[in-house]
């Protein structure tokens, strides 16, 4: 729908472009942050100059709408999601000097300010239009990353003192942002009504699978992953270390720990476990997932049969 334009022709055209991602309050998704790299990406194609308005609490590098000049920009293009709202009618208002462009929207309302107020609206859907294929579809790819399951284990308070989960899932949480990664929470702690959780192991052991790393402070973070031959990067939350770290001399398998109470995880010593098992952990953990036998259920087992004899 073109809407004509403003005031005298730009000289230079120098686009800034918006959406959702760029308000301080607003949502970054995969689906808007993708559309707006398209759209970049054309225009670079193109030679055209121009930048991305980003929500400081989404990404602190790029100009928030708060810094940018609205003088220096000829166009204003607006990038997915849909159009109505308070927001985007203060960006026609900030933005007046600019002809302004929505492209790749949901129009919901034909009458409403913040879609009237663009000259130009390519919409996705509605608007009386056929729909046309979300701009995300046309994502640059960007290079192959790990998909790493974190199962993280709650408060143990039968470690007394010695707990220190709250500062080893902070330290973790810092470290596995700054990783190019597809993280996914796992939990272990099965569920036959929540369908956010598996209800059964063998569902937890079908997740489990198809990770390329799992990283955990819970036992069972470790054991479901060794024995599916996924490497883990694993972490013993309690002082000194607890059961976590007993299961890692069992599988002899790495485990990270706190020593003292108080102490920082050293990120250098996490990212050489995490490149030992991207390089070459899935090929121990496959090692260490055959042969499964069970000391433990063995020696039930005959302490069962010394108890049947004694009562003979």
């Amino acid at each position: 729908m073109d809407r004509g334009t403003t005031g005298e022709p730009h000289v230079r055209t120098r686009v800034l472009l918006a959406g959702w991602f760029s308000f301080v309050d607003g949502e970054a998704t995969a689906g808007d942050v993708g559309a707006a790299e398209a759209v970049s990406a054309a225009l670079r194609g193109e030679g055209v100059d121009h930048d991305t308005a980003w929500s400081p609490n989404f990404r602190s590098e790029g100009p928030s709408l708060d810094e940018v000049d609205p003088a220096a920009y000829s166009h204003l293009v607006f990038v997915c999601g849909p159009v109505s709202g308070h927001r985007i009618e203060e960006l026609h208002r900030t933005f007046a000097s600019c002809r302004r462009i929505a492209v790749g929207v949901s129009v919901t309302d034909s009458r409403a300010p913040a879609l009237l107020g663009f000259h130009t609206v390519l919409a996705r859907d509605g608007g009386g239009e056929e729909p046309r294929r979300d701009l995300a579809a046309r994502t640059p790819a960007g290079l192959p990353v790990p998909v790493v399951g974190v199962a993280t284990a709650p408060g143990q308070p039968e470690y007394r003192g010695r707990s220190a989960h709250a500062q080893v899932h902070r330290d973790l949480e810092r470290w596995l942002v700054a990783k190019d990664c597809a993280r996914v929470p796992i939990d272990t702690r099965l569920d036959t009504a929540d369908w956010l959780h598996c209800a059964e192991p063998h569902q937890f052991d079908a997740l489990v699978r198809r990770m390329d790393l799992v990283v955990t402070t819970r036992l069972h973070g470790l054991v479901f992953a060794l024995r599916n031959g996924v490497p883990a990067v694993a972490v013993d939350p309690v002082v000194g270390g607890a059961k976590v770290a007993a299961q890692g001399r069992v599988w002899d398998w790495p485990v990270e720990r706190v020593r003292r109470p108080g102490e920082a995880l050293d990120p250098g010593r996490l990212d050489r476990l995490w490149k030992w098992c991207l390089d070459s952990g899935r090929r121990v953990a496959r090692s260490r997932s055959g042969g499964l036998g069970s000391p433990t259920v063995d020696a039930l087992l005959e302490a069962l049969w010394e108890d049947r004899s004694d009562r003979a």
